[in-house]
C-alpha cells in the first residue's frame, strides 16, 4: 500500500492563457470600434435615404462579425483553459478562431468581385463626393484599426503552466524481433515532461492565428477604402467610372490571396501538420548530441500559439535515461507535453538509422 502522498506526480490542467492577452485586448477594442461606425453609418442611411452610407454600414457590418467571432474564441479559449477534457489545452482555439475568419474572408472576397462585375455589366450613378467622404471615414478607422493590431507588437499567450517534478520511467527489457531481422535488448523507456510555462520560451517565429486574422479583415478594409477614394478620384476628376469595378476585382484578388494563406496556415495547426523543418532539426541536433544516439521517429506539431507538443522516439547502444534527453531540448522552442522513448539497441545502429 502507497504511503506517499500522490499530490506530487499529479497533473495540473490549467492549460492557456491566465488573463487576457494584449491581442485578445485590442481585438475587443476593434470589434466595438467596427460596431459602433458600423451603427452610425446604418442609421445616417436610413435617416439620410443614403445608399451609399447605407451599403458601408453593412460591409463593415461582416467585418464586426468576424472580429466578434476572433473576441469569442480568445474568451473561450482562456475561460476553457483549466478544462482537462482538453488533452492538450485550448490552444488551438486561436486557430479554429483563425480558420473561421479566414473563410469569412473568402466571402468578402467573392462578393467584392461579384459586386465588381456588376457595376461592369450595370454601370451605377455615383454620388461622388459623399462616396469620397464615406470612404475617406472608413479609412480613417480602419487606419486606427490597423495600427492597435499591428503584428508587429503582438504576444503569445497560450501558457501552460503544468509542473511536475518527475519522471515516470517504465522499463520493459525483452527480446524484440526488430524489421530487420536482427534481436536486440528494447530497453523501453518513457518519459513525459510537461514543462512550466513554456510559452514563455516560445519559438520566435509563432504566430497567433486568431489576431493574424483579425488584423487582415480590417487590413481588408482599409484596402477597400483606399482602392474607392482612388477610383472615385479618378472619376470624379477624369471621368474614369470604369476605375471604381476595377479596383474592386484588384482589392477582391488581393483579399483572396491573404484568405487563402491564412486558410492554409490554420489548417496545417488543425491537423497537426509537423512543426517547420528549422524546429524539428533543432530538435534532433539537440538529442542526437555527439554520442551514438539517432532519432528514429519524430513528432512536433503546434497545439497554442508558440508552443509545440512533441514526441520522439531514439536508439543507442548506451542510452540515458529519458530525463537526460529532455535535459538536451532547447529551452527557446516553447516544446511542451515533452514525450521521450528510448530503446536499447547494441550494435544495430547502422540498420535502425
Amino acid at each position: 500500500m502507497h504511503t506517499t502522498d500522490p499530490k506530487a506526480w499529479e497533473h495540473e490542467h490549467h492549460f492557456g492563457e491566465r488573463g487576457p492577452t494584449r491581442g485578445e485586448r485590442r481585438t475587443l477594442v476593434v470589434a466595438l470600434m467596427t460596431a459602433v461606425f458600423m451603427g452610425v453609418e446604418v442609421a445616417g442611411g436610413l435617416i439620410y435615404g443614403s445608399m451609399a452610407l447605407l451599403a458601408d454600414g453593412l460591409h463593415m457590418g461582416s467585418h464586426a462579425l468576424a472580429l466578434g467571432i476572433a473576441v469569442a474564441a480568445y474568451v473561450y479559449a482562456r475561460r476553457r483553459a483549466g478544462d482537462a477534457r482538453f488533452s492538450f489545452g485550448t490552444g488551438k482555439v486561436n486557430a479554429l478562431g483563425g480558420f473561421t475568419g479566414a473563410l469569412l474572408l473568402a466571402v468578402f472576397a467573392a462578393l467584392m468581385a461579384w459586386e465588381s462585375v456588376e457595376r461592369f455589366l450595370h454601370p451605377v450613378e455615383i454620388v461622388f463626393d459623399q462616396a469620397i467622404a464615406v470612404a475617406v471615414l472608413g479609412l480613417v478607422v480602419n487606419g486606427i484599426s490597423v495600427a492597435l493590431l499591428g503584428l508587429h507588437d503582438h504576444d503569445h499567450g497560450h501558457d501552460h503552466a503544468h509542473d511536475h517534478g518527475h519522471d515516470h520511467a517504465h522499463d520493459h527489457a525483452h527480446d524484440h524481433a526488430h524489421d530487420h531481422g536482427h534481436d536486440h535488448d528494447h530497453a523501453h523507456d518513457h518519459d513525459h515532461d510537461h514543462d512550466r510555462d513554456p510559452a514563455k520560451r516560445a519559438h520566435p517565429h509563432a504566430e497567433d492565428h486568431n489576431l493574424r486574422s483579425a488584423y487582415l479583415h480590417v487590413l481588408a478594409d482599409t484596402l477597400t477604402s483606399l482602392t474607392a477614394i482612388f477610383a472615385l478620384l479618378g472619376g470624379k476628376l477624369l471621368g474614369l467610372n470604369w476605375l471604381d469595378p476595377t479596383m474592386g476585382v484588384v482589392g477582391s484578388l488581393l483579399v483572396a490571396r491573404w484568405s487563402w494563406g491564412l486558410l492554409r496556415q490554420t489548417s496545417r495547426v488543425l491537423l497537426d501538420h509537423q512543426a517547420p523543418g528549422e524546429v524539428r532539426a533543432r530538435v534532433k541536433a539537440a538529442v542526437e548530441g555527439e554520442g551514438d544516439e539517432r532519432v528514429v521517429d519524430l513528432h512536433v506539431w503546434s497545439i497554442g500559439p508558440g508552443v509545440w507538443a512533441t514526441s520522439l522516439s531514439l536508439v543507442a547502444h548506451e542510452p540515458l535515461s529519458p530525463a537526460d534527453y529532455k535535459a538536451r531540448l532547447p529551452k527557446d522552442l516553447g516544446l511542451a507535453h515533452v514525450t521521450v522513448e528510448v530503446h536499447r539497441c547494441p550494435g544495430e545502429l547502422a540498420s535502425v538509422a
